[in-house]
């Protein structure tokens, strides 16, 4: 059999196409001995052929690669790999008529599975058009990718060849989704020694008509006079005549979901409550915040959902205890119905409290259903399938327990490496119960979230998690893997909105060379597991995968971190730059009499006593037992405990301490010495101030230049090593929250990868303006007003009246008017209307922001709707959702409202 490759391409000078796939004649996938194709100018087709063996039963696998001879490039089309499967007893020839898959085309992401397996989900392969089995001649195979067809709806194929119907819409040939999204009919045309023209069509099978048709001009079939040949047109995309699909979704934690049979905090089966709302209102996808167990202390600074103790188990807040099993103690069923009662009753997640009950009933029905759950054959596989990170977990968790603490350096010497873990889990060891029971508990999660999700996606209801950039520092993944983290430092972020003194997120940050040495199997195991939940994703700081702000663990605050990786600069180079070098006066804290006064006011002596010290020419330094901000931590957390009642002395004295140690004007490079990194907002510092305007001008050129302009290609760069195995471990929708400080080569980067951006409003990318306009966000991207991170619109409506005022003429187009004083249902809905218009693939709301539409819904007070306060490191996350969503499914004027936004933007229709 002759297999013959066929490409329309047109390649630049230095570009050539090769083929490359499974057959030893296209190099067994070995780039270097693919099949080169040769190139037809008058036809600007590259071609070539091979025989396959007559024995081949095999489907072939293949793919084309642009080869570029100027820069090196080896550029493979997007998508899986292609496939033909020989048919010897039919053909003796296959033309494979294909057309280049490029990369970074907005129709790709169509492909993920949030359109796949919910928006456009197949409920049952449609019957395969009659396929002329008999016919040798003449033969056609149809063949086109597209995921973009409503559930109800299939494609069909029409065209001058009276077997595409002559045109007669009637008579189309209906397409076979049985290899959903890849569309096929076989057609023997009647008249092959013709050209044909064919166009597809969106066919509904209940009306037996065409819908659709698509837009452009006729596609081509060119006469084909050879016997026994099947040629195979592997077209190019859909060509939808109605713009680009677009949809919207409403965000909300898990835990902040309210409903009557939750117990005092969102669970994992209240998600399909929250899916029928979505579906009433017209909503394509639900967002939730990170999932997974972060019970490392037992008190409410677990709430928080980025620090998680496993990036693969789910935390057990979420499990709904009867839906485990019923309770088969009278008294004890009665004391779950007394807290259901008591805790559902409060106005927000009440953690300790609901924790404590949570674990009572988890551990009462654990030795209940004990024996039936061990032998549960469904509890075995999953045991099997999740072992490499469930064993550990249970293990972890059980001496947690035991020894009082996370934190597995304070554990006994034997179990501060997971070497005992298979021990820990026998079942016959008589401590096996500490570790069966968060087996039974992660099995029994696993178990409602699958359902929830599975709900969602039959309903067409895309489910979006979130993934952390960091790990937490006492959790299963660094005990068992600490080599893949930089464990002596920590992640955050520079200063931005949200804080001026940065973020210290406390998590180590990733050792990326030694995840590089494996192909970053920890982050593919990571996403892969992701994605048995979920069908789209926001990456949590998407930037730390160019860079991370990395602090060292001296520093409480993050002023003092640095770009990682980074390009420092060697003292010779500060030298030239600005003119000088004085390690003391750019390094150590710039520390004055009138600067201690500045701070400490009417205290400044007895402050300057206490912890500091001056030489002879007025340079005052810090006492060595305060010198860094971990030091001042402890002293003053000291003095704290022991007079509690002048606490707000003591933090406002810490707060002045570390100002202190803050003003330097370059950071020292941990890992080479005599390089440094300018301090980030260096030019805000007191330090700086006093400078001679001469260095001042000088220095703040060489900040400029080393954070907007030296680490642009390096940054770039990294970005490329690093997220395509993240971005291609699954088929998973990928967003990516690219706020704050972005250096200028992410945006394309993400692009290149298909990743969607992130627009809010409130922060745009763009520094030139104060507000962002959602009517300006590119296809693939997700506009929002805020996010989890923020206060809400109406909290932010109250917080500055000028810029409240700028925004509504500028944005609202409500030029001359004043601004109300508070944010109005009418201001919340022009909002909400503004973002739904968008462009952008997505516009994902807060729920919180689309309950502002309506006077009755919406909380009292829009403080409290906030979910999180970022510059405040001790926040406790409890926000809760004050109605049930049962009670907010019978709101019908409501919801039609929302569906009625929503259907005029054109956010529901499939084409």
């Amino acid at each position: 059999m002759i297999l013959r490759f066929t490409l329309p391409f047109r390649t630049a000078w230095g570009q050539r196409l090769v083929v490359c796939g499974s057959l030893p004649s296209l190099g067994h996938w070995n780039l270097h001995q693919a099949l080169n194709l040769h190139y037809l100018p008058e036809h600007g087709l590259w071609t070539q052929e091979i025989s396959l063996p007559d024995d081949q039963l095999d489907p072939v696998e293949y793919k084309y690669v642009l080869l570029d001879e100027g820069d090196g490039g080896q550029h493979w089309e997007w998508g899986p790999n292609r496939t033909i499967s020989p048919d010897a007893n039919r053909f003796t020839r296959i033309v494979l008529e294909d057309f280049w898959r490029a990369p970074a085309l907005p129709e790709n992401e169509l492909h993920t599975a949030a359109f796949t397996k919910a928006l456009m989900r197949r409920p049952a392969p449609a019957a395969p058009a009659p396929a002329p089995a008999s016919a040798t001649n003449g033969v056609v195979r149809f063949q086109l990718s597209a995921p973009r067809v409503d559930s109800n709806h299939q494609l069909c194929v029409l065209g001058s060849d009276p077997a595409l119907g002559s045109w007669d819409a009637g008579k189309a040939v209906v397409l076979t989704d049985a290899d959903y999204p890849t569309w096929r009919a076989e057609v023997a045309l009647a008249h092959p020694e013709q050209t044909a023209q064919y166009k597809y069509g969106v066919w509904d099978p209940a009306e037996q008509k065409i819908i659709h048709l698509e837009a452009g001009e006729d596609r081509l079939i060119y006469p084909d006079a050879n016997q026994r040949t099947l040629r195979v047109k592997a077209d190019d995309h859909f060509r939808y005549p109605t713009g680009n699909w677009r949809g919207a979704g409403v965000a909300l934690p898990v835990f902040a979901l309210r409903s009557r049979r939750g117990l005092g905090v969102g669970e994992f089966p209240d998600l399909k409550l929250l899916v029928d709302w979505a579906v009433a209102t017209g909503l394509k996808l639900v967002q939730v915040l990170p999932i997974n167990d972060t019970v490392a202390t037992h008190t409410w600074v677990d709430s928080y959902p980025y620090a998680a103790i496993s990036v693969f188990a789910l935390h057990p807040q979420y499990l709904n205890l009867d839906a485990v099993a019923e309770l088969r103690d009278a008294a004890a069923r009665q004391e779950l119905a007394q807290l259901r009662e008591e805790l559902n009753a409060r106005d927000f997640v009440d953690y300790e409290p609901v924790m404590n009950a949570k674990w009572k009933f988890i551990r009462q029905l654990y030795q209940q259903e004990k024996a039936a759950f061990l032998a549960d054959p469904a509890f075995q596989q999953f045991r099997q399938e999740q072992q490499a990170w469930l064993l550990p977990y249970a293990a972890f968790s059980g001496l947690r327990d035991r020894f009082g603490t996370a934190d597995f350096s304070q554990w006994p010497e034997e179990y501060r490496t997971p070497a005992k873990v298979a021990e820990l889990l026998r079942e016959d060891s008589p401590a096996f119960d500490e570790f069966g029971l968060h087996l039974f508990t992660q099995f029994h999660l696993d178990k409602q979230l699958l359902e929830a999700v599975e709900y969602a996606r039959q309903r067409g209801v895309v489910v979006k998690g979130d993934l952390p950039i960091g790990i937490y520092r006492h959790s299963v993944d660094a005990w068992t893997q600490p080599e893949l983290y930089h464990m002596h430092q920590q992640a955050g972020a520079p200063p931005d909105d949200f804080s001026v003194t940065g973020q210290n997120w406390r998590f180590p940050t990733y050792n990326w060379e030694r995840m590089a040495e494996d192909g970053y199997q920890w982050w593919q195991q990571r996403m892969g597991h992701l994605a048995r939940y979920f069908d789209a994703l926001r990456i949590d700081h998407i930037l730390g995968f160019f860079r991370i702000w990395e602090i060292p663990g001296h520093s409480v605050e993050g002023l003092l971190g640095h770009f990682s990786p980074a390009l420092p600069l060697h003292q010779h180079e500060i030298e030239q730059r600005i003119g000088w070098f004085d390690y003391g006066r750019l390094c150590e804290p710039y520390i004055r009499w009138h600067i201690v006064q500045e701070i400490f006011h009417g205290q400044a002596q007895p402050v300057f006593d206490e912890f500091m010290e001056a030489n002879e020419h007025g340079v005052i330094r810090l006492q060595e037992h305060v010198r860094t901000q971990r030091q001042v931590e402890a002293v003053i957390s000291e003095k704290i405990r022991q007079d509690p009642a002048n606490t707000d002395h003591y933090t406002w004295l810490r707060t002045g301490l570390y100002k202190l140690i803050n003003e330097v004007l370059l950071v020292p490079d941990d890992q080479r010495a005599d390089f440094y990194h300018p301090r980030i907002t260096l030019h805000l510092s007191r330090s700086f101030r006093e400078l001679d305007d001469h260095t001042r001008t000088r220095l703040h050129e060489l900040y400029i230049d080393f954070f907007y302009r030296r680490h642009e290609d390096f940054w770039r760069r990294q970005g490329l090593i690093k997220l395509p195995a993240v971005r291609w471990a699954t088929d998973m929708l990928i967003c990516g929250e690219d706020l704050g400080m972005v250096p200028e080569s992410v945006p394309g980067v993400m692009k290149a990868l298909g990743i969607l951006g992130l627009n809010i409003q409130r922060m745009p990318s763009d520094p030139s303006v104060e507000f962002g306009d959602p009517a300006r966000a590119p296809y693939l991207s997700v506009v929002s007003p805020g996010s989890h991170d923020m206060s809400t619109v109406r909290g932010w409506w109250e917080e500055d009246r000028e810029k409240t005022q700028r925004f509504f003429e500028q944005l609202l187009g409500h030029w001359g008017q004043q601004a109300p004083l508070h944010c109005e249902p009418w201001v919340a809905r022009e909002i909400v209307a503004q973002h739904l218009a968008s462009p952008a693939m997505w516009a994902i709301f807060p729920l919180q922001d689309l309950l502002a539409l309506h006077e009755q819904l919406r909380r009292s007070d829009s403080a409290e709707e906030q979910i999180n306060v970022p510059a405040n490191p001790t926040h406790f996350w409890k926000y809760r959702l004050h109605l049930n969503l049962e009670e907010l499914l019978q709101q019908i004027e409501f919801n039609q409202d929302i569906s009625s936004l929503v259907t005029t933007s054109n956010r529901v229709q499939v084409y």
